[in-house]
């Protein structure tokens, strides 16, 4: 039987990324086989096993994946901003309340990945990702550096419960707008 192409073996790869965050963000991670996964993905379990190595490493994988996207959208924002250094914090954090708000983004990367990967590993993860954009927009609308950390730290925190509480919230888009208001209020006191 001949070896798939590498061009192949990357779609197969995707395919199998796509199928495993839509159910992962349908379902979560307790109730995700990898049969479900790769019978979504119209492949076979050893393959995702080939690509993932095991059902960890594969939500390891949907995690960074989403982590990316949330990271690109605040990025994204704050460029469109302009100049104006509090303008791109302003529109950084407001991006990243939505972004991570989005499905599948708030179940994958708030509430199953603490679980599945520990809270300390989460923690150093989501230090890699979006809190080093807002530290250094932080840096550079001039907070001092000795508060540098606690103050990225618990807008980070804020932000990210902010999110957790939306994701509960009946009415989605009146929840999604106080949030963006609280969040406006809490940005304006946290760089006075």
């Amino acid at each position: 039987m001949p070896r798939a192409s590498a061009a192949d073996a990357a779609r197969t790869a995707q395919a199998i990324l796509a199928s495993a965050t839509e159910l992962l963000a349908a379902r979560g991670f307790a109730a995700v086989s990898l049969d479900d996964v790769a019978g979504a993905a119209g492949v076979t379990r050893g393959a995702v096993y080939h690509h993932y190595g095991s059902k960890a490493g594969l939500f390891r994988a949907v995690a960074a994946h989403l982590q990316s996207e949330v990271a690109q959208a605040v990025v994204a924002a704050a460029e469109s901003a302009g100049a104006d250094k509090r303008a791109q914090l302003n529109a950084g954090c407001h991006a990243f309340l939505d972004a991570i708000t989005a499905a599948p983004a708030v179940r994958v990367l708030l509430i199953d990945a603490p679980a599945v990967f520990g809270w300390e590993q989460w923690r150093r993860l989501d230090a890699e990702s979006s809190v080093v954009h807002l530290r250094e927009a932080l840096a550079d609308v001039g907070v001092p550096a000795a508060l540098l950390d606690a103050t990225a730290a618990q807008l980070s925190g804020a932000m990210n419960e902010a999110a957790l509480w939306i994701a509960q919230q009946p009415r989605g888009a009146e929840a999604r707008d106080a949030a963006h208001q609280v969040l406006d209020r809490v940005l304006a006191a946290a760089v006075d």
